[in-house]
């Protein structure tokens, strides 16, 4: 037999199997006598209905009328209690496990129902409750209808409590009852001790606590112990002391792990309650016993111990002594470290399961390392705690550092000023080979970067420069690993945060690292939501990039790659980025760049371009503002009509004519108020856009002034060599010194009165000094030459007449322009 054989005859068994399969299904089909048996007399009303099918109808009738019971309490109360609850109560004796649930989630909202009056009928629908209590399925049932209980007590009234369930809950507390009847007690009573004051608790509920935290087994007085919480609060703090904290201090040496660790656990979320004589006295050594027992024998408690490990320390901190406050933070050291090494520095290989505990051991610690911060004091950082935190950063587990990496921002806002400790973690952090590390870091981003690169600046501050080495390339090479992994919905995530970025770097950082990657993830990437989110993240960069060379040279871009680009791919990118741009721009800078390269679109040859573009066009023309852009309108006005006359396409010529529609109630649709608020917001944009205009020319020219100054600074250097050196020729000679004439000591003390000069007089300036060192013997005559500084005999008083000052200005101007 061939291969093809064989697989011919394997695919003709499995046909086969097939068949078989199918035939029990056609024999199951419903018969007419079945039909028959669940036909209901349509004229019976909804409670005779209920009755009928509860009495004799089937288990999936039965089931339709407990699940609708709250419906029939609300249209009938009385009739419902009087005919239908009896009956339920009767079925739920041999009812299954859907049944039973069913019921508990119908009894519980007939008890939170507020629109009946209950307190009639309480009485049946709790002993319903308490009699499924105790069901034979204790796993699923009773743990139903338990909660059940638990949440009616919260809206039943106090009397209630107490008749219906405190009293008949004495005898189901004792030793003879069963363990799930004694675990039911214990949650019982935790809920009911807050509902009553702390007389009626120390008399009626504290014997029965008392019992329960002796019970022979461990499961009892575990759940015992963590329900005297509430018992705590319900009778406050001065019984606490007296009564509680013993029965703790005894729970928490019980032989049974649970025990302690539920101890432990109380302990901790009770510590405001105790006073600082007993946390010195009593907390702190039993904490320390129970930490120093699970570290060495118990690891699965040490697990759970460093869960709350971060609340203990920040809670007993204002009672310990010096050596306490060690103690707690060297043992922490400790656990941050917990299977990493053995103690004599050597690593070693531990039993799977143990290492899974060891893991959730760090795993807490990095959970709590914020706590540990302050319990430490920020100022101690650098001693105390950055080894354990680097050690966290770096650790082996991937849980581990994705927790790290989920709290590093509250790390940076606790250290403040120390922030740059914590750098090299940073960009350890971005550069993990793991994505679930980088994704939980990507939640916080802005505020992690705004808080470690430079502080107090402005958002896109040309002078602001990241001070954290390797910033850029890690952000570079964590968005370059998310783009090659298939998790593109965490490549989606990190490219939204990434839009933060000029608010941490300058937008010439922005423009030369990441601007062109966002602009190739757009015509490359296969994703559409990274596609559109790297969009709107270019945009963004665009946005508040502070040169306008960059940002036309983005947009030609943009237009010429993809709104003119040969895939149609491209062009319905470039209609998305024109709806970012109305979003995020003002109108007039859309109706400037974009408008009319998205209006050339209209004769697109691909169907899916030109629907989209009239999907559009409300858009665009909410983005015209007359009568300033009254020619662009008519460009609009004249693309519909254009699609209305040579459009083929159906789909296209259906939204056009919706569109149409849509274009002519525009104006009258919208409310005034909302439009007025978008002339706000527009406003405020345009505004923002000239400011930036304005700062990159203020810029410019602070750049050629400190240019000019430098330059001017030079030519004096050099002027005073020329002059000593003139100096020395003329004593060898024995000349008699020159006079200064009158332009240049108006000169010289125009320069000694103004130092602040723009760039054209400084220039005026340094070219006339070095004229009247080369024109030392002209300066005395009375005719001054062309040579002479203009600017400076203009500002000083003279015969000449204003016509020739002018002229000469003229003059001066165009021979120092073509030189």
């Amino acid at each position: 037999m061939t291969f093809n054989q064989t697989c011919l005859f394997g695919q003709i068994d499995d046909l086969h199997d097939l068949a078989l399969i199918e035939r029990p299904v056609r024999r199951s089909l419903t018969t007419a006598e079945e039909i028959e048996k669940l036909t209901v007399d349509e004229g019976l009303n909804d409670i005779e209905r209920a009755v009928y099918l509860l009495s004799s109808g089937q288990d999936v009738q039965r089931a339709s009328v407990v699940v609708n019971l709250p419906n029939l309490v609300r249209q009938n109360p009385a009739e419902t209690f009087r005919r239908v609850v009896p009956k339920v109560r009767e079925v739920l004796h041999v009812a299954g496990v859907e049944m039973q649930l069913a019921a508990a989630a119908s009894f519980l909202t007939i008890l939170q129902d507020d629109l009946i009056l209950i307190q009639t009928h309480t009485h049946s629908i709790l002993q319903i409750i308490l009699l499924n209590l105790h069901h034979r399925d204790a796993a699923v049932v009773s743990t139903a209808w338990l909660e059940t209980l638990l949440s009616a007590i919260d809206v039943l009234p106090k009397e209630t409590i107490r008749q219906e369930i405190l009293n008949p809950l004495v005898p189901k507390a004792q030793l003879s009852q069963s363990l799930h009847s004694r675990l039911a007690s214990c949650r019982v009573l935790g809920k009911v001790a807050g509902k009553f004051e702390s007389h009626i608790v120390k008399k009626d509920v504290l014997p029965l606590v008392r019992s329960l935290c002796q019970d022979v087994e461990y499961e009892v007085r575990s759940c015992m112990c963590r329900q005297l919480e509430y018992i705590a609060k319900g009778i406050g703090a001065e019984h606490t002391k007296g009564v509680i904290l013993p029965e703790l201090v005894e729970l928490a040496r019980d032989e049974g792990s649970s025990v302690r660790l539920a101890a432990f656990d109380t302990i901790v979320n009770l510590l405001e309650m105790f006073d600082n004589d007993d946390r010195t006295c009593i907390v702190f050594p039993l904490v320390k016993t129970f930490c120093e027992k699970c570290f060495k024998a118990d690891e699965a408690v040490l697990a759970s111990l460093t869960f709350q490990y971060g609340k203990l320390c920040h809670g007993l901190s204002g009672s310990f002594t010096e050596d306490q406050h060690v103690w707690f933070l060297e043992f922490y050291k400790k656990l941050c470290v917990l299977g990493l090494q053995h103690e004599n520095g050597h690593s070693e290989t531990y039993p799977l399961e143990l290492e899974r505990k060891y893991e959730s051991v760090r795993k807490n610690c990095a959970y709590n390392f914020p706590a540990m911060i302050l319990f430490a004091e920020p100022k101690n950082f650098l001693s105390e705690l950055y080894p354990t935190f680097s050690s966290l950063c770096h650790d082996p587990e991937i849980s581990v550092r994705r927790t790290t990496a989920n709290g590093f921002h509250e790390v940076v806002k606790l250290l403040g000023s120390s922030v740059h400790l914590i750098q090299k973690e940073l960009i350890a952090l971005l550069q993990d080979d793991s994505l679930e590390v980088l994704d939980a870091l990507m939640d916080n981003l802005q505020e992690i970067l705004e808080l470690v690169t430079s502080k107090g600046e402005g958002a896109g501050s040309e002078s602001k420069q990241v001070n954290v080495p390797d910033l850029i390339p890690a952000l570079n090479a964590a968005e370059q690993k998310a783009a090659t992994s298939l998790k593109w919905r965490i490549h989606e995530k990190l490219l939204q945060k990434y839009s933060c970025l000029p608010r941490v770097i300058s937008s010439d950082q922005i423009y030369f690292r990441f601007l062109q990657r966002m602009f190739t993830i757009i015509t490359t990437n296969n994703v559409l939501p990274v596609q559109r989110q790297s969009a709107r993240t270019l945009c963004v960069f665009l946005r508040y990039n502070r040169k306008q060379e960059q940002r036309q040279e983005v947009i030609n871009k943009l237009v010429d790659q993809l709104g003119q680009g040969r895939s149609y791919w491209n062009r319905l990118r470039f209609l998305d980025i024109c709806e970012i741009v109305i979003e995020l721009f003002s109108k007039s800078y859309f109706c400037k760049y974009f408008l009319v390269p998205a209006l050339e679109l209209v004769n697109d040859p691909v169907a899916n371009v030109r629907f989209k573009l009239c999907n559009m066009l409300p858009k665009l023309k909410s983005a015209i503002k007359l009568p300033t852009d009254k020619h662009l309108l008519q460009q609009l006005e004249f693309c519909v009509r254009k699609l209305l006359c040579r459009e083929k396409d159906k789909d296209v010529m259906a939204i056009v004519r919706k569109t149409v529609l849509e274009l002519d109630k525009m104006d009258i649709t919208e409310p005034y108020q909302k439009r007025h608020e978008k002339d706000l917001l527009d406003q405020k944009k345009e505004k923002e856009e000239n400011l930036l205009l304005e700062m990159e020319q203020l810029e410019k020219q602070q750049t050629e002034g400190k240019s000019s100054s430098e330059k001017l600074g030079e030519r004096k250097r050099k002027e005073v060599k020329k002059s000593k050196l003139s100096r020395s020729r003329s004593l060898s000679c024995n000349p008699s010194p020159p006079k200064l004439s009158a332009a240049e000591k108006s000169l010289k003390s125009t320069s000694s009165s103004s130092p602040v000069t723009t760039k054209s007089s400084l220039q005026h300036i340094n070219d006339d000094l070095l004229r009247s060192h080369h024109f030392s013997v002209a300066s005395t005559s009375t005719a001054p030459s062309a040579s002479v500084p203009v600017l400076i005999r203009s500002n000083t008083t003279g015969n000449g007449s204003n016509e020739n000052k002018d002229t000469r200005k003229i003059h001066i101007r165009s021979k120092r322009s073509n030189p």
